[in-house]
């Protein structure tokens, strides 16, 4: 299910120098205000007739969603964002998965620091690119994203807890020096971060859900290394063969 044709992108020149230099960028109205509102419907709606990886205090997740939800896939398969991505990567990439997180109000707690790549089955990717994606304002008090700029320069770190604010500063304690950036966003609008670009989240503490999807690309030419992940697990792929095929739709 590979898109044919070469996208077209609006990213600038400047917005691909700050995310080389920062491993994140913003990129305000990638989507309409009126398409994130239909998105964010349709990611309630599936939210409510899929099973969720997990739902905890941190947030409900749901991964893979464009495979089940042909609304969520018309999000994840976006033109614009693919478009934007492969800008920002300078090279083709596909599909790795996709997720809608959701922080309810009042109960979540924070996602803290931490890199992606660790997490995935991958080698001979240098540079995976995750699309965060506003399906509604997201203030800093509903739970918005803050950044490390520059700490997708660091590699081979292990992987993190999600729910302990020192797990990474213990792992790499020149971190703590790095400044916070912190980014909210209106419906529609988008970070792109690099998949070792370090994160996080705070609680939401809004009366509304902070609803967000998340599609996330690898490089072309990613091999699978066979570590346990929920999107490979039982797909019966072959250790050290690159992801390919229509499970990893590919973009250029």
């Amino acid at each position: 299910m590979s898109p044919e044709g070469k996208l077209t992108s609006m990213v600038t020149a400047e917005q691909i120098a700050a995310y080389k230099r920062d491993g994140f960028v913003h990129i305000p109205a990638l989507l309409s205000r009126k398409e994130a509102f239909a998105f964010r419907d349709a990611a309630l709606s599936a939210s409510e007739r899929l099973k969720a990886l997990g739902d905890d205090a941190i947030f409900r997740q749901l991964v893979n969603v464009w495979r089940e939800d042909e609304g969520m896939k018309a999000l994840t398969l976006h033109p614009a964002v693919a478009a934007a991505a492969v800008a920002l990567a300078e090279g083709p990439l596909r599909v790795w998965h996709d997720q809608i997180l959701i922080k309810q109000p009042g109960v979540s707690k924070a996602t803290e620091f931490h890199q992606d790549q660790p997490y995935w089955p991958h080698a001979d990717g240098p540079n995976p690119i995750s699309c965060w994606i506003a399906l509604g304002d997201v203030p800093a008090e509903r739970g918005c994203m803050s950044f490390l700029p520059g700490s997708h320069k660091l590699t081979d770190l292990a992987i993190q807890n999600l729910a302990d604010e020192r797990s990474l500063m213990e792992i790499c304690p020149d971190l703590v020096w790095y400044p916070r950036v912190t980014v909210p966003l209106k419906a529609g609008d988008v970070t792109f971060h690099h998949g070792r670009c370090a994160h996080m989240a705070q609680p939401n503490k809004t009366d509304e859900p902070r609803v967000a999807h998340v599609v996330i690309f690898m490089n072309e030419g990613t091999r699978y290394t066979g570590v346990g992940h929920v999107i490979t697990d039982g797909q019966d792929l072959t250790v050290g063969e690159p992801l390919t095929g229509d499970l990893f739709p590919l973009f250029s």
